[in-house]
């Protein structure tokens, strides 16, 4: 279980830590500071609450917290809307537990299947917030072979970013990917502290990888919602694509991934030539 107190006593003092007060619109006078960004004092007033009360928050005692006081600390600290999320996120799990929370689904509907069959020009596919790919189309799976030639199911990008020497070959952009992976890690655990398998992921990245460890360590987290990727295929050769993400509200925590390269490119023609070696092979698609 993450321990809600710790994560965010360090998420808040890191995020303090990066504003200057010339930043956050105060004077600074001479330039004898013993902190780097703002004092707790200067977020304080800047959020409008007292300094013992600001003080509590940052030592992690975030239970109670109400929402105007939660937006004036995300507005003095200049949060973006994941950092946001994350605070509030992190003030829930500190609360009472709730009942009737929802789980996140371990496999994927019939229904949603179709949807993914049906899409047979991109790879699509299903993961969920822990980077678990429960499902794809037959393009997909030809995509991420490499991902898949580890035995261990379901498939993890994140572990394989992460874990496999392959992954900085087939990212092309491994340096972004490995610290967003990361970051995106942190925003689940936030929003679902008491995820056994999330726990047991995070330790074993924080064993095995030092960069890893490092990362985890910066507290930085972030959405993965629209954007672009670079692959090296094995087969194929280098591909640029964008991607979209779609949430699925029948099944929370569980998003359809789509990644489409532009029309007439040199990926275009790549991804044909992909599908058609899949489909020659009939590599089966994956459900988990």
């Amino acid at each position: 279980m993450t321990d809600i107190r710790a994560e965010a006593k360090e998420f808040l003092s890191s995020r303090r830590a990066r504003i200057t007060p010339e930043q956050a619109g105060l004077p600074a006078y001479g330039g004898n500071r013993r902190v780097t960004g703002l004092r707790r004092e200067e977020v304080a007033m800047l959020a409008g609450v007292s300094v013992d009360y600001y003080v509590r928050l940052e030592r992690g005692n975030l239970a109670g917290a109400s929402e105007s006081v939660l937006d004036a600390v995300a507005r003095t600290l200049q949060l973006d809307e994941a950092e946001r999320e994350y605070l509030f996120d992190l003030a829930r799990s500190a609360g009472p537990a709730r009942r009737g929370e929802r789980r996140t689904p371990s496999t994927v509907r019939p229904a949603v299947m179709q949807v993914l069959d049906a899409i047979t020009e991109a790879p699509a596919w299903v993961r969920n917030g822990r980077h678990d790919i429960l499902a794809t189309n037959l393009l997909a799976r030809a995509l991420y072979a490499p991902v898949f030639d580890d035995p261990r199911r379901p498939a993890n990008t994140t572990r394989f970013a992460y874990l496999n020497p392959a992954a900085r070959q087939f990212w092309r952009d491994w340096e972004r990917i490995t610290h967003d992976s990361a970051a995106m890690l942190r925003l689940e655990a936030g929003r679902n502290p008491h995820d056994k398998a999330l726990t047991d992921l995070i330790g074993e990245l924080v064993t095995r990888s030092d960069i890893f460890r490092t990362r985890w360590a910066a507290h930085d987290v972030r959405f993965h919602r629209t954007g672009s990727k670079r692959i090296h295929h094995p087969d194929v050769g280098d591909l640029v694509f964008d991607y979209e993400a779609l949430e699925l509200p029948a099944d929370p925590g569980l998003v359809i991934f789509t990644i489409t390269p532009a029309v007439d490119t040199p990926t275009d023609e790549r991804l044909r030539l992909l599908g058609s070696l899949a489909a020659t092979t009939a590599e089966p698609a994956v459900t988990e």
